[in-house]
């Protein structure tokens, strides 16, 4: 029995130490397309021009809007886990901590260069914390309820959210550029790369995750009598 039971403790470790350094890495990128100031992911957008008009942090503000974005989850049914809590935590204080040890970043080279490493680190986040199996992030969950209970495509509800994250993120002041797109194009499949490499198993880690990740949907129960479909975690890539 011992002999079993190690394995699966040292497999929850793995996990836990996955989830969490994905999330702190999340914050810390987040923090470093702040630095670089060539424009940020569509919910840094958002966070950004909410700091600029609340005086707040915007590590304050990701907390906020992540607690907020949560209660949504309520009629839509969602059901939170360790990883969803977490996340509406650990990435605001991560991205605080981080904007207190990074400086401003000046010159059009070194902008760039702290760019391609917040997309960078980004991506290598997504898939710790992703492959880590502990529930998605609550805007993750907004996508994946939104897209169960309307029956409305994951492409077509993502989408629409996130421009109006990006619309009224940049109507309160958030930073919109180059770094914006440059995210929007690498994010996808950075993250499906990294997803790979960090899927958590006893068996090669790239066949399995990419056998997960063509389950394009999971059956779940419903609370009522109905049954419903349920993206993989790997189907609600976020970005945040």
């Amino acid at each position: 029995m011992s002999n079993a039971a190690a394995p699966r403790g040292a497999h929850l470790t793995r996990r836990l130490i996955q989830l969490y350094a994905g999330l702190a890495l999340y914050g810390a990128s987040s923090a470093l397309l702040v630095r670089a100031g060539l424009g940020l992911e569509p919910w840094g957008v958002l966070h950004q021009g909410l700091a600029e008009r609340s005086g707040l942090s915007i590590g304050v503000v990701s907390i906020i809007v992540g607690a907020a974005v949560l209660l949504l989850w309520i009629p839509l049914r969602q059901r939170p886990g360790l990883g969803t809590v977490s996340n509406v935590f650990a990435v605001g204080i991560a991205m605080d901590g981080t904007l207190a040890l990074v400086p401003d970043v000046h010159g059009l080279a070194a902008q760039t260069a702290v760019m391609a490493a917040g997309v960078v680190v980004n991506g290598v986040a997504t898939g710790l914390y992703i492959a880590a199996r502990f529930g998605p992030g609550p805007r993750d969950g907004l996508m994946t309820g939104l897209h169960l209970r309307t029956g409305r495509s994951i492409r077509l509800v993502r989408t629409l959210i996130e421009v109006a994250v990006v619309a009224t993120g940049f109507l309160l002041g958030g930073t919109l550029g180059a770094g914006t797109v440059v995210y929007a194009l690498a994010i996808g499949p950075l993250a499906q790369f990294f997803l790979r490499f960090f899927a958590v198993g006893g068996e090669p880690a790239g066949e399995n995750a990419e056998a997960a990740e063509e389950a394009a949907v999971v059956s779940a129960p419903d609370h009522g009598n109905t049954t419903v479909t349920a993206p993989a975690p790997e189907q609600a890539i976020l970005p945040q």
